[in-house]
């Protein structure tokens, strides 16, 4: 007998990442200066070769002031994934559809496989820092429990029969990112993995993705 999944969940089950405390008007933007030229800067040059003085020209910031809030490069390296993993939480949380809330589950989900790509093809190398801090990082930290969840729901949604809290992590692991770093070295484009992906999707599901 295939083990029962959690209860079927709506968006405000899925486990998203914590508040951040409130943010002065100020230091929001300085916040978001900062993180805006560290991901022009890392994009360019790659993530090792930026300095906090050259992310700090960028921003038009002092330098401590990058100091005091991010510690050093690999702190802001940090902020920046959870940056981008949030906004992309909050897109499936609240945005529309066939990405937020609205569509059908086959359609949502593709919606979200091809959103975390972009993700990927962006922030590969933060990503891939992050996944292998430590043996079995990847699976530990709380974005990933996210998409985990957010995607076992919609296969919960189109094939209940399925032990879908299993066929999610399957789903999952594709995008992992040594091996989008290897696809994309390997030469292959951004089109043909969103498409395998959707190919798999709508074969676990059923259904077009639209």
């Amino acid at each position: 007998m295939r083990k029962r999944n959690g209860p079927r969940s709506g968006s405000q089950e899925l486990p998203i990442a914590g508040e951040r405390r409130p943010e002065r008007a100020d230091a929001r933007r300085n916040r978001l200066k900062v993180l805006a030229a560290a991901e022009r800067l890392f994009a360019e040059h790659g993530v090792r070769n930026v300095s906090l003085d050259a992310i700090a020209a960028a921003a038009g910031v002092g330098k401590g002031t990058v100091f005091r809030r991010f510690g050093d490069r690999a702190g802001l390296a940090v902020a920046l994934l959870d940056e981008r993993e949030r906004e992309l939480q909050d897109r499936i949380l609240n945005g529309p559809p066939p990405l937020g809330p609205g569509a059908p589950a086959a359609a949502r989900l593709c919606a979200f496989l091809d959103a975390y790509v972009a993700l990927l093809e962006t922030h590969v190398e933060l990503v891939l820092d992050s996944e292998n801090a430590a043996l079995g990082a990847r699976y530990r930290v709380g974005a990933y429990r996210f998409w985990h969840r957010h995607v076992a729901v919609l296969l919960e949604e189109a094939r209940p029969e399925l032990d879908t809290d299993y066929t999610a992590h399957a789903l999952l692991a594709p995008l992992a990112a040594d091996l989008h770093q290897a696809l994309r070295a390997e030469s292959y484009d951004i089109d043909r993995i969103t498409s395998g992906l959707r190919h798999l999707a709508t074969a676990l599901t059923g259904r077009s993705g639209g």
